[in-house]
C-alpha cells in the first residue's frame, strides 16, 4: 500500500503474492502461484524490492 507521499510501505518477504493481489491487482506478479512468497518472487525477478518489481 502506499502512503501519503506515493512510496510503497516495506513487506514482509514471507507476504504472499495472493495477499499482494488483493492490494495490486490480479495481474501483480504474473506467472507466479497465489502462495509464492514476495522474497521467492523477488530474487527469481532479480530485484531487491518491491517498489522495483512493480516497475518492472
Amino acid at each position: 500500500m502506499e502512503d501519503r507521499n506515493g512510496e510503497i510501505r516495506a513487506k514482509r518477504k514471507d507476504t504472499l503474492v495472493a495477499t499482494l493481489r488483493k492490494e495490486y491487482g490480479e495481474g501483480f506478479a504474473p506467472g507466479y502461484r497465489g502462495d509464492a512468497q514476495l522474497g521467492t518472487v523477488l530474487k527469481k525477478e532479480g530485484v531487491d524490492s518491491l517498489s522495483q518489481l512493480r516497475k518492472k
